[in-house]
């Protein structure tokens, strides 16, 4: 039989804990002498969706970080001088630029950002610096370009390429206030991306002599030299890293627009998973594990926002344990809130009942009653300003009613009167997703509609792939995940992701199952309890990762028609159906994927 010594060259190692875990251990092996299994490190690369732009925009710039970024200039319509900032989670806007334009490049940071060159209604050579809130001027470039790249820190930037015209080749050095020329490129190129710091950079592809480029080249801080090629030649494409830890994401392959990411090893580039929208003139941020792409040009301008993210990875997991209980037992009931500050609301005990209560991470309390009793009603928001809204009474409900952790009011109607749906986001920027109608006779019908609230009114928005009741919702507005459900013929494990506009089919979850709970984010949800049939409750628990669903270790009851709050590190799962109704509280903290090394087999 071959060994594993004949296959590698190397001996399994005998250790009595697991070692300090990096990326240089990935694909390792050893055998945990104290726990008895047989280890290895896998390590976990993938792009998710995350929040829009707040509007589609291409030849923009980008700066910072994957959870503090900075996205400015570009073109919607016209030459645009939006800024926008990242917080990992949303955007929002930040200061205008000075001078709106395109073809520009960015560095630095989000509250110390640099924009460069670019082109207004002819190239330009002009630099403005942000400071967190607002543009200013700063100095000239020597030459005046566009389609340059861009890297460093505002008070040591580094601007080099782009298209005067012809093809530029000059690189120019920034201390703050004024630049300075540094050594020329190998290459003169346009649309080309930048990585790294004013002493150690990076500039990668492009366009180069009338063709799409693969050259790399490396700066010192004097002089470029040439660097490993990238596997797939491009321009248009986005950077991030640095110098020996590369990321570069989309491009224009002339023709055609690509997905492909590569990483850089300071020696050479890895191809690793591919974005999900294949674009070019987009924009970047980041780190090489934790990069940042957003906007760029598809058949159309895009808003669409990616994470990427390269970990060494352990599925993440946790326990449950048991919390204070509902005052009133109850299922088919909403939840809002966190597991320090959740909210129950609604519910049938039966009847269907008003009753709302607030817990405070050991006990709940009495809350403002909804001014409409309902069941199979969805929820949203936190403790002091929740959205509750579609359900059943006598009929299918439009209701919505906000909360303000005393009272409930009115809020706009649903477009579509529904029961059995799912919610997401927050009160003034909620999601409603799918549900169901009821019609005596012809019976019930899944629906596949998904609409947004702006605190005042629902409008739609894109519907689910698959039509569907009784699913579980997380995340937001603009960045949601859909799971589970009743579908036509029966139960669905379902998976959906929202990016705002459109739902996209992802991996199904282990166990089908229907009148489930969850909450978190479209990269680490977690979802629990539900009956694999409408009478058949089950206790299982899985988490989410932004690719696909692992099994994880189940609440201690077992329970249909359950609410949820919270994230997929400390989540809240409370009432439901055994049957009786239950009253049963649980608590769910979790531990997200770390280091550990990954189980292959036990001896």
């Amino acid at each position: 039989m071959t060994t594993y010594n004949e296959l590698a060259g190397l001996r399994v190692n005998y250790l009595g804990s697991d070692p300090t875990l990096n990326t240089s251990n990935e694909g390792q092996v050893w055998y945990n002498s104290t726990s008895g299994t047989l280890k290895s490190l896998v390590q976990l690369k993938a792009w998710s969706s995350a929040s829009n732009l707040p509007a589609a925009t291409r030849f923009l710039a980008g700066a910072g970080t994957q959870t503090a970024g900075l996205a400015f200039g570009g073109f919607t319509t016209a030459n645009t001088a939006a800024t926008n900032e990242y917080s990992g989670y949303t955007w929002a806007a930040g200061g205008n630029l000075g001078t709106a334009r395109r073809y520009l490049a960015g560095a630095g940071l989000q509250t110390a950002g640099l924009a460069i060159g670019g082109f207004t209604t002819a190239n330009t050579n002009a630099t403005e610096e942000y400071d967190g809130s607002a543009w200013t001027a700063g100095g000239n470039m020597g030459t005046t370009r566009s389609e340059l790249a861009g890297c460093g820190l505002q008070t040591a930037g580094l601007a080099f390429g782009g298209n005067t015209p012809p093809y530029s080749n000059a690189t120019e050095e920034y201390d703050g206030s004024a630049w300075t020329a540094g050594g020329s490129l190998g290459t003169a190129r346009a649309e080309l991306a930048g990585a790294g710091i004013q002493t150690a950079g990076l500039a990668i592809g492009g366009e180069a002599a009338s063709a799409v480029t693969a050259a790399t080249e490396e700066y010192n801080g004097s002089t470029w030299t040439a660097g490993g090629n990238l596997n797939t030649a491009r321009d248009g494409l986005a950077g991030a890293g640095i110098q020996t830890a590369g990321l570069v994401f989309g491009g224009n392959l002339n023709p055609g627009n690509t997905a492909v990411t590569e990483q850089y090893d300071g020696t050479s580039w890895n191809t690793v998973p591919s974005m999900s929208t294949a674009r070019r003139a987009l924009g970047g941020a980041g780190i090489a594990p934790a990069g940042l792409g957003f906007g760029g040009y598809t058949t159309a301008a895009t808003a669409a926002t990616e994470e990427f993210n390269s970990t060494i990875f352990s599925p993440a997991t946790g326990a449950w344990a048991s919390g204070g209980n509902l005052t009133t037992a109850r299922g088919s009931l909403a939840g809002a809130g966190t597991q320090t500050a959740g909210l129950a609301f609604g519910g049938l005990l039966p009847p269907s009942t008003a009753a709302t209560e607030e817990y405070n991470g050991s006990t709940w309390g009495p809350g403002g009653n909804l001014g409409t009793a309902r069941y199979t009603l969805a929820g949203t928001g936190t403790q002091t300003a929740a959205l509750a809204f579609g359900g059943y009474i006598t009929a299918n409900s439009n209701a919505t009613e906000e909360y303000d952790g005393a009272a409930w009011t009115a809020g706009g109607n649903l477009g579509t009167a529904k029961y059995g749906l799912a919610g997401a986001g927050t009160q003034t920027a909620g999601l409603a997703i799918g549900g169901g109608t009821y019609i005596p006779g012809p019976g019930t019908t899944n629906k596949a509609e998904t609409e947004k609230y702006d605190g005042t009114s629902w409008t739609s928005t894109g519907n689910l792939n698959t039509a569907r009741r009784f699913l579980g919702g997380s995340g937001t507005q603009t960045a949601a995940l859909a799971f589970g459900g009743q579908s036509n013929p029966g139960t669905t494990g379902a998976t959906e992701s929202f990016n705002g506009s459109t739902w996209t089919s992802v991996n199904s979850m282990n166990t089908a199952k229907l009148d489930l709970a969850g909450g978190g984010t479209t990269i680490a949800t977690i979802a629990f309890g539900g009956g694999t049939t409408p009478f058949t409750p089950t206790n299982l628990t899985e988490l989410w990762d932004g690719t696909s669903w692992a099994s994880a270790p189940p609440m201690t009851t077992a329970r249909t028609r359950i609410a949820g709050a919270g994230t997929q590190t400390t989540g809240l799962g409370f009432g439901g159906l055994i049957p009786p109704t239950s009253a049963a509280t649980e608590e769910w903290t979790g531990t997200p994927s770390t280091g550990t090394a990954s189980t292959l087999t036990t001896s």
